[in-house]
């Protein structure tokens, strides 16, 4: 074994032999009249050691020939870590003049667990964990230890997810790490900030105890801000609309209260659920809703929930209104009926002014105004989520014609935070604009360009998305140039107006076959012929179903049901080509199941369908997309 402690068996005073020969006839010319013991703080057996010096093996600790057999787990070099962090936070104690105690913890699988350093003036606590702790464990350990503290600070080993658990909630976080020197084990300590996630190591005895806790020169501008930990944020799908209560308040000492936002009262009904009461968070600088309209979040809509504090609420960062009719879907309409909106008006950012006079709306020009690539657009300053949700919409408008929108000229019409924007940040950008992947749903960025092609990054926003195949082609290679294309007829399919069938994406996996335009003419001609001939085919003995009056009735009910959820989803929620086709085939049902109705020579393949169809079958249809249109189809947005 290379450790040991030094006098007695309960002595926490540790050791390292030397390994080499020469350096243990230093160690021991240095200490003649040492006694070495293996130690009951080490988890030894109490037994006095002796020092073997070897020159064809390394040098070790080891028991007498009559002692009884000792069960110590660990002998290494790690094994005495704890004591080593336990002398050298008493010393930096006693340099610094601060008074408090240190102690070792047995937590169930030794007496090295962890070490506690106690500032009882400060009513702080430092934990040096070096045995291993998940969640669950590290969550009861921080709540027994802040029984009566006020704060409890961690420090481990390795980083790992409770190291980026505390980088989350504080700001930053703490590692400490042992180097052996002779026969001494040096602690260093190991600081990260969100500012600078690289670890940046420094020595104990370079670091500062205060009643703040154990201080690096890193960490302690973090600390002085007193940073309170940010509200965990949970998406809510589909977004919500919302009504604000304006007899409702909301608590003085509500705690997602913040700077830069305001809380409000509101009935709010996330889609698909039922309306509930909660506390809106919404900007400062966006006008605060009217109590006698009906809004739509316009953006990400997240949960917010803070750790050990009672209740939520929920995170706006824009919305538009509601028109009377679409208001009076959602269940919560407020908005006067002879005082309709025709469309949605966007929330608008307000600007310092006279406040008799109210704030001009702010409203970004098309991309097409943008200018010259190195002008940047002066003016309001979107955040990150809204200039994903501003692009996703741009590209979306583009998408119909065919169009390529310019990088460089979108970033100058947009400001921050395009702009300046890293290699690696336009990734993650991309990433939040197209995810995420759907078969149904095509890949914006496609429609992106520099000034030598399709962006450099794109295989990469691909990989990242989960397109197979993807990872570790370049944006000018064959096949990302033909799926690329590809991708661009499924959106132009889409987007259009009204939607036109959408194609299969293309796979990486297959090679890529690019056909000349006559042999597109000769393909197309083919699959108009097949066409052609298979509806003749089954069109024979094609017949009309009879029907009641009553179940055609029943069928009509359904079918406005479908056409009214369309309706309150709206453009900005496109209905899947399923949905649409469901539809219409129920409405060609109510065409030729009426008694007379004349049947066309040569019908389409939907009508085929619909003239065999039964009322049963038409209504289950119809039920089922109106359960699932909301909740699935609404993930466009």
């Amino acid at each position: 074994m290379q450790t040991a402690v030094i006098g007695h068996k309960d002595s926490d005073l540790p050791v390292i032999l030397p390994m080499d020969a020469d350096e243990l006839d230093r160690w021991r010319k240095a200490n003649p009249s040492r006694s070495y013991w293996c130690g009951l703080q080490l988890g030894g057996c109490g037994g006095e050691l002796s020092d073997r010096r070897y020159t064809t093996k390394v040098c070790h600790f080891a028991h007498h020939p009559s002692a009884p057999v000792c069960h110590r787990k660990d002998n290494g070099e790690s094994s005495a870590d704890h004591l080593f962090i336990k002398r050298g936070l008493r010393s930096l104690l006693g340099k610094q003049g601060q008074r408090g105690t240190v102690e070792t913890r047995n937590l169930g699988s030794g007496p090295g667990d962890a070490v506690d350093l106690h500032l009882p003036a400060a009513r702080r606590k430092l934990r040096f964990q070096l045995s291993s702790l998940d969640y669950q464990s590290w969550r009861a350990a921080n709540l027994a230890l802040g029984d009566d503290l006020d704060e409890v600070d961690w420090l481990f080993g390795a980083d790992g997810p409770l190291t980026e658990e505390l980088l989350a909630r504080n700001g930053y976080s703490l590692r400490f790490r042992l180097e052996t020197v002779g026969g001494e084990r040096r602690i260093h300590i190991g600081s990260r900030t969100d500012d600078e996630p690289a670890v940046r190591w420094v020595s104990l005895e370079d670091c500062r105890i205060t009643q703040a806790g154990l201080l690096t020169s890193r960490t302690e501008s973090v600390r002085a801000s007193s940073r309170h930990p940010e509200p965990f944020a949970f998406p809510i799908e589909g977004g919500a609309v919302f009504a604000l209560a304006p007899e409702a308040s909301v608590p003085g000492d509500s705690p997602f209260a913040t700077e830069g936002r305001r809380l409000a009262v509101a009935d709010v009904r996330p889609l698909g659920s039922p309306v509930v009461r909660a506390v809106l968070s919404l900007p400062d600088d966006v006008e605060t809703p009217l109590a006698q309209y009906v809004y739509r979040t316009a953006g990400p809509a997240r949960l917010l929930v803070r750790d050990g504090a009672d209740g939520w609420a929920v995170h706006l960062d824009g919305f538009v209104r509601l028109d009377a009719n679409q208001a009076a879907r959602t269940g919560l309409a407020r908005a006067l009926p002879e005082q309709p909106e025709t469309k949605p008006v966007p929330a608008v950012r307000t600007t310092r002014q006279d406040p008799q006079r109210p704030p001009a709306p702010v409203m970004a020009p098309p991309v097409a105004a943008a200018g010259r690539p190195g002008q940047v657009r002066k003016g309001v300053t979107l955040t990150r989520d809204q200039a994903v949700v501003r692009v996703r919409e741009l590209l979306r408008r583009a998408a119909p014609q065919g169009r390529k929108l310019l990088w460089p000229a979108l970033a100058a019409q947009l400001g921050e935070p395009l702009v300046g924007m890293s290699e690696r940040d336009r990734i993650d950008f991309l990433v939040e604009v197209d995810g995420p992947l759907w078969d149904t749903k095509p890949v914006l960025s496609v429609l992106l360009r520099d000034d030598s092609g399709l962006l450099p990054c794109l295989p990469a926003v691909l990989e990242r998305l989960g397109v197979k195949g993807a990872g570790g082609l370049a944006a000018d290679s064959s096949a990302v140039r033909a799926w690329a294309a590809r991708e661009r007829e499924r959106a132009q399919a889409l987007y259009a107006k009204p939607p036109r069938p959408v194609p299969d994406r293309l796979p990486f996996t297959q090679p890529a076959r690019v056909l000349t335009k006559k042999q597109h003419r000769q393909v197309d001609a083919s699959i108009r012929s097949i066409r052609h001939h298979k509806a003749k085919d089954d069109l024979t003995g094609a017949k009309v179903r009879s029907s009641t009056a009553e179940e055609r009735q029943k069928v009509r009910e359904a079918s406005d049901r479908v056409e009214r959820k369309m309706a309150v989803l709206g453009d900005a929620f496109p209905t899947s080509k399923q949905a649409r086709r469901t539809l219409s085939r129920a409405r060609l049902w109510l065409k030729f199941a009426t008694p007379g109705a004349v049947i066309p020579p040569d019908p389409s393949k939907l009508a085929q369908q619909a003239l065999r169809a039964n009322s049963s079958d038409l209504l289950a249809e119809l039920s089922r997309t109106a359960q699932e249109m909301m909740e699935v189809r609404a993930r466009y947005w």
